[in-house]
Parts: structure tokens; C-alpha cells; sequence
């Protein structure tokens, strides 16, 4: 019996599934990340604040009047990362659960559930790759630091979360 119900499981059904289960994986991951950094306040806020202010960087005075050196605008800055991970959180798992509630629906109604996800997806690239990637990196310097770079970690971030967003905008259910 258990073999029969598995061969009426189809091949839209499965994909629907797969990109229901990797949307899960994503909301886990920022639940982690926000139980992170609401509950390691300090350590995370360090890192942020070596970044900020380049203090770790090469010693190459060109550069340093991008650092921000204001314990103040660290904070700010870090509940504004915290805040987005929280937005890319919510809108991921609420995708979810749009697309688990929706797997047996038409494939019209399972791509119409995709928007909280996407939405959410793009927040995360916002996060990983504008903001950790792109200033970080190319404004901050931070991949000159030995000590304090998000670099490889946002760069494998991205590196599953642009291909999920993909994965999961396309429209290959039928």
C-alpha cells in the first residue's frame, strides 16, 4: 500500500514539495540567525563594529575616511541588519507556509502562493549581498581584515539563496 501511494505522488507534486521544503530550510536558517543576534548581542555587535570602523583593515590611511567609528551608529546599524533578518524571516516563513498549504492546488495557485517567499528571498539577497558583499566588502574593506569578515560566510549565503530564488520564481509545476 505504502508503494502505491508513493507512485500517485507526481512529478509537480514532488516539485512543489522540494521547493516548499528548501523555503523551510531558509526560514530555519534566519530563525537562527535572529536567535543569534538578539541573544549574542555583543559578539555580533563587535564584529559589526571592527567592520564599521576599519580598525582591522590593512593599514592603508586612503581609505579610512569611509570608517564610521560612532558606537552609536553601530547600534543602529546592527538592529537595521537585525531588523531586516527578521523581515526576511517573517515573509520566508509565512512563503512557506503558503506553499505547503497550497501543494495540491493548480499550478496557477501554487505560483501565486511564491510571493511572501520571493519576497522574502530578495530581502535576504538585500541583506548578503548589497549589504555585506557589496559595502561591506567594497566600501569597508572588509575582506582586508583577517579577523572580522563576513566575506566567505555572506558569499556562501548568496551562494544558496540567488539559485533558490530561481528555483522557486520559475514556474516549472504543472
Amino acid at each position: 500500500m505504502e508503494n502505491k501511494k508513493l507512485n500517485q505522488l507526481t512529478t509537480s507534486q514532488t516539485i512543489k514539495i522540494s521547493k516548499a521544503s528548501i523555503m523551510l530550510f531558509i526560514s530555519f536558517f534566519g530563525l537562527l540567525m535572529m536567535y543569534s543576534n538578539i541573544t549574542d548581542y555583543s559578539t555580533n555587535y563587535e564584529y559589526l563594529a571592527h567592520i564599521l570602523s576599519m580598525d582591522t583593515t590593512r593599514d592603508d590611511q586612503k581609505y579610512f575616511y569611509r570608517a564610521i567609528t560612532s558606537p552609536m551608529i553601530h547600534h543602529r546599524i546592527y538592529w537595521l541588519i537585525i531588523t531586516l533578518e527578521v523581515m526576511f524571516t517573517v515573509f520566508c516563513t509565512v512563503g512557506t507556509f503558503q506553499l505547503f498549504m497550497n501543494i495540491n492546488t493548480t499550478a496557477k495557485e501554487f505560483h501565486e502562493a511564491k510571493k511572501y517567499a520571493i519576497i522574502g528571498l530578495l530581502i535576504a539577497l538585500f541583506l548578503y549581498y548589497v549589504c555585506f558583499q557589496v559595502i561591506g566588502i567594497e566600501w569597508f574593506n572588509m575582506d582586508e581584515s583577517l579577523q572580522w569578515s563576513y566575506k566567505d560566510w555572506a558569499r556562501h549565503i548568496v551562494g544558496f539563496m540567488l539559485p533558490t530564488l530561481i528555483y522557486v520564481a520559475i514556474r516549472i509545476e504543472h
